[in-house]
């Protein structure tokens, strides 16, 4: 088997006294947490940049130094936009890119720092930064991964940073530590060769003031809910999968809040108020990754590695065990599937009734989202590079990235249509924000703002 992925509360009152309350979003300003509202990857009503060369500083609008290493992408709330990173205290702490099937650690026993860091979204000048914890990582990274896997949360009042076995931390807006809890060393990595540690990766969900945490991990795996204002735990949902590393998305149906997990063991939906299962399907890639993508009444989960790769188009109204029976592709809970058509690392993203699903290579391929038909499957560059970033579109384009930093924009559509290929300049593993027309992109040095 070989693998590409990577992937007791203190309470402390702010300096006024008093808890911040949450902002009232603005429309379209706010990306607050990974792939933006609900997971989604979507930003319309706004222009989006089309073409830029940031090496030649063409449709740059500003660029911000970040030290240290970190996959987390932006998360922007108004006009505060905020990442964090982890600083290792070796000199040679890079990434290692590329199509290979490594699954070793890197060895990196030296003190780290982990710091949050905000900026003004408009001008990229720093607000603050803080750090949140200093020490040896108690759990490796892989060569393709960090220390800063994860995303942040915000509802406006709160920002959530999932630091895994490092440990949950919430803060206000402006800096101030409301609480942080130890959940335990979360030991991330290959379930068949468990000294292979490749970090954590799945980013916190913040909804209606609670906390989500979906922590596959080799032992006592759980989902679990927290209140954000204390940390007190609301409940916990043992799991039995292997490790996992996609986060989870939030879905209302019928009056019901529900929580949509990606896995190979049990992917499923759980009720947000209680954590009780409602659905649930086994099988698939055996190291699941992308964030499961909702709409038009159908939840879209995919995923690779081992056996399988498949797509599975799921009725949002689905009950009990829908998991497939040898030779089956469809079901009563189960719409479509494409069996060898899933996405690694990637993921995908439905604009327009239309599924767009990048594989690790590069090649891109659009469904019919309603009938899974294929429209079209087409390569990006010359098959040489690798894609990690997850698909993000807006303004009838969808943003594609490597990991060498070259950005594809694809027209939105049922045919292909290639409007630009964009140099990064740097390497580009995490997946960019998108705000008021604006793209953020997170690479291996720097924060970079776009836009027309």
């Amino acid at each position: 088997m070989t693998a590409r992925s990577f992937v007791t509360a203190i309470v402390v009152l702010s300096t006024a006294g008093v808890l911040a309350q949450a902002r009232p979003a603005k429309p379209g300003a706010n990306w607050p947490s990974y792939r933006g509202p609900n997971g989604a990857g979507v930003a319309d009503g706004h222009a989006l940049p089309a073409a830029w060369d940031v090496p030649a500083r063409k449709g740059v609008k500003w660029t911000l130094a970040v030290e240290g290493l970190g996959h987390s992408s932006p998360m922007i709330w108004g006009n505060q936009l905020c990442v964090t990173t982890a600083i290792s205290g070796k000199a040679d702490n890079s990434l290692r890119i590329g199509q290979y099937g490594d699954i070793a650690s890197v060895e990196d026993t030296t003190t780290h720092v982990w710091k949050l860091i905000c900026a003004d979204k408009t001008t990229g000048k720093q607000m603050f930064e803080r750090t949140m914890h200093t020490g040896v990582p108690k759990i490796k990274r892989h060569t393709k991964s960090t220390h800063a896997n994860t995303t942040l949360a915000t509802d406006g009042a709160y920002m959530v940073a999932m630091l895994g076995s490092e440990g949950l931390y919430v803060y206000d807006m402006k800096g101030t530590l409301i609480w942080k809890k130890d959940l335990g060393v979360l030991d991330s990595g290959f379930y068949m060769v468990p000294e292979a540690q490749w970090e954590f990766s799945s980013s916190p969900v913040l909804h209606e003031g609670v906390v989500i945490i979906q922590a596959d991990v080799q032992k006592d795996s759980f989902l679990a809910a927290f209140d954000v204002k204390t940390g007190k735990e609301i409940w916990r949902a043992p799991r039995t999968d292997v490790p996992t590393f996609g986060t989870p998305t939030i879905h209302r149906v019928g009056g019901q809040t529900q929580i949509i997990v990606n896995g190979w063991r049990h992917m499923g939906a759980y009720d947000f108020k209680t954590g009780k299962e409602i659905w649930k399907i086994n099988g698939g890639g055996d190291i699941p990754v992308p964030v499961p993508v909702i709409g038009d009444g159908l939840i879209y989960i995919t995923n690779a590695h081992g056996q399988a790769s498949p797509i599975y188009a799921i009725r949002d109204t689905a009950t009990g065990d829908i998991s497939l029976k040898p030779g089956e592709t469809t079901s009563a809970g189960i719409v479509w599937t494409a069996p060898r058509e899933g996405a690694y690392l990637i993921t995908p993203v439905l604009y327009d009734g239309v599924l767009y699903v990048c594989k690790t290579g590069g090649i891109l391929s659009a469904f019919d989202a309603k009938t899974g038909e294929r429209l079209y499957q087409q390569r990006l560059g010359k098959g040489v590079a690798a894609f990690t970033s997850s698909l993000v579109a807006g303004d009838g384009k969808v943003y594609v990235s490597s990991e060498e930093g070259d950005v594809y924009v694809i027209k939105a559509g049922r045919t292909f249509e290639l409007l630009a290929t964009n140099p990064l300049g740097e390497l580009m593993l995490s997946t960019p924000a998108i705000s008021e027309g604006v793209m953020y992109f997170r690479t291996n040095k720097q924060i970079v703002a776009i836009g027309n």
